[in-house]
């Protein structure tokens, strides 16, 4: 299996802040793997650093064995796409949900003025219907809920056809009915070849949505193996502060 993302000594923040600190990992080609953590631990600055929105201090980023430093946008954005919570806040009204979809295409073009081609077109319409967004096709952005905004975004990264996806917590907007729908699309993902990096607040999502967790912990890695390994370790409770596995077990008792 191929290497789809390494990050090597990976260290980066804002304003001369150090967020991540020397943090090394790599993901293959067809693996789910989720990132968790309390608020502030860094977890979508490594992301928004991966996909090149803010800088890095020191370290390597390799995307498909291509070394990231000095790449154009363009190139980046055939390597790796984002789908964060700010991405709501980046769409324009007066566009439809297919415009919307098709603008994920913009980094195959040559230039600015390059005319959609049937091949937009088709790749556009199958990330639709892969993402339940199809029958939104002719809407305007102005006129979905948030879960069906988000599904359109979904498709837009889709649209993009990158070695590696970025999830900053995905599940946003969307209620529980469409929650087993995206963690089968994001599995879908990784079982045609892709690679998926998900960050989630809910552990619970993060052992649906993948096989392997990192936990991160004041900017570095505290943990990191199987979701089961993760969740199971002692490491989990002292970072959160209380027994987080008697807490789950006892919430879940209400469904039995």
């Amino acid at each position: 299996m191929s290497v789809a993302l390494s990050v090597k000594n990976l260290t980066c923040g804002y304003g001369g802040e150090d967020i991540i600190n020397g943090i090394s990992f790599d993901v293959s080609s067809g693996e789910s793997m989720s990132v968790s953590g309390k608020n502030g631990c860094g977890k979508t600055t490594l992301l928004r650093c991966i996909c090149g929105i803010i800088p890095k201090k020191s370290g390597e980023i390799l995307i498909d064995g291509q070394n990231t430093d000095n790449m154009k946008p363009n190139e980046r954005a055939r390597l790796v796409a984002m789908f964060s919570q700010t991405s709501a806040s980046e769409t324009v009204s007066a566009y439809t949900v297919r415009d919307t979809v098709l603008m994920g295409r913009f980094c195959h073009k040559s230039g600015i003025f390059s005319s959609v081609t049937q091949e937009d077109i088709s790749v556009a319409e199958d990330c639709m219907r892969r993402t339940g967004a199809l029958p939104l096709a002719d809407k305007y952005i102005n006129e979905l809920s948030g879960g069906q905004l988000q599904r359109v975004l979904l498709a837009r990264t889709f649209a993009q056809q990158p070695k590696l996806i970025l999830l900053d917590e995905p599940a946003n907007h969307i209620d529980l009915s469409g929650l087993p729908e995206l963690i089968s699309m994001i599995r879908e993902w990784t079982e045609d070849g892709g690679a998926a990096v998900g960050v989630f607040h809910d552990l619970n999502l993060c052992a649906a949505a993948s096989d392997r967790l990192i936990l991160m912990d004041s900017g570095k890695i505290a943990a990191d193996g199987s979701c089961k390994e993760v969740l199971k370790s002692k490491i989990l409770s002292e970072i959160y502060g209380f027994d987080v596995q008697a807490y789950m077990r006892k919430i879940a008792e209400i469904w039995r």
